[in-house]
This record gives structure tokens, sequence and C-alpha cells, in this order.
């Protein structure tokens, strides 16, 4: 928990694969774990947490029918396009008008996004274009001691990554 407070990155086990995560709100943590991964800026990142109200500074108003649509997905593996308010600076949602949230239904994950009392960065932990680890030792094989630590646990029974929709349209934008 101290190394997310102190905006270091860790990894920790998600629903399908091994994550990478930081305090979104430390742009030197998110500019980190992009780094980490060779990802773009422009790209963006998911925010996972153990309940929808830890994305209320992150997400705009939507229309109530909307938002229940996206509620009644989770917790699970299902993440949605909100549009994003306009304190979320670039750096964490690339140069979309949307930002990625996720409830999630992995035990760890959600314990450590309630002990850290917000949302976290949830993004595979890989580079970019590389397999996402699986284990605490493809982790440890891809980044060494550039962590601040690493969560142990299982994977959850997903098979891939979590699918992700877009909420104005429900429309699919990647399987899961």
């Amino acid at each position: 928990m101290q190394c997310l407070r102190d905006g270091e990155v860790i990894a920790y086990p998600t629903e399908a694969v091994y994550g990478l995560g930081c305090d979104p709100q430390s742009e030197t943590a998110v500019r980190r774990v992009l780094e980490l991964k060779r990802r773009p800026v422009e790209a963006g990142l998911i925010l996972i947490a153990d309940e929808f109200e830890r994305f209320e500074s992150f997400v705009a108003s939507v229309p109530e029918e909307q938002e229940n649509r996206a509620r009644a997905t989770w917790p699970g593996p299902v993440t949605w396009l909100f549009p994003r308010s306009k304190s979320v600076p670039d750096w964490l949602a690339g140069n979309h008008a949307t930002i990625a949230v996720r409830v999630t239904a992995h035990p760890v994950c959600r314990a450590l996004c309630a002990a850290f009392g917000g949302a976290i960065v949830s993004t595979s932990a890989n580079i970019r274009q590389a397999p996402p680890a699986r284990s605490a030792e493809d982790v440890q094989t891809c980044f060494g001691s550039e962590l601040c630590g690493t969560l142990m646990g299982e994977l959850g029974f997903q098979s891939k990554p979590s699918e992700i929709r877009d909420l104005a349209t429900g429309r699919v934008l990647r399987g899961g």
C-alpha cells in the first residue's frame, strides 16, 4: 500500500493476467507505468476500483440508464468507456474523450483498492506487444527490480483481458 501512496508502480494478479498499477492522481507514477510498458501516452489507461464511487472524480455525469448498464456488469471483467471529467489529464486518458473504468471482482484487486481508498491504474504487466505476465515469476522476468513490489495471489478465471465496451453505444470494442 505504501508503494501506491509513494507514487510507485506495483504488480498484482487480476481476473486474467498480472497487472501493473499505480495511483492515477500521480503523473510521475502514471508516466512510469507507460515507460515500463513502452506504451504511448496517447493510448490511455484503465482504472479499476472496488466500488463505482471511487471513479467520481474521473468520470463525467451520464444518463442514469447508461450508468445502470455498466453497473449491471459489475463487479466483473467488463471495462466501460465513460466520458471523462474535465479534471482528467491527457497523461492518464490519452487522446480520448473517455476514461476506461472497471469495478473489479478479483479479491486481491478489490482489497488493494479498498485499502488504498481509491481507484488505481490497471494495465497488463508486459512490455507493449509482448505476452502479458501470468505469474509473479513472469513479472520478475519482465521487470526485475523496476517495481516497488508484487502482490501475490491467484489469477481469476478469465482467459483473456477484460472486455471493453463503449458506454454511449454499448458496442464491444475489445472482446473478453
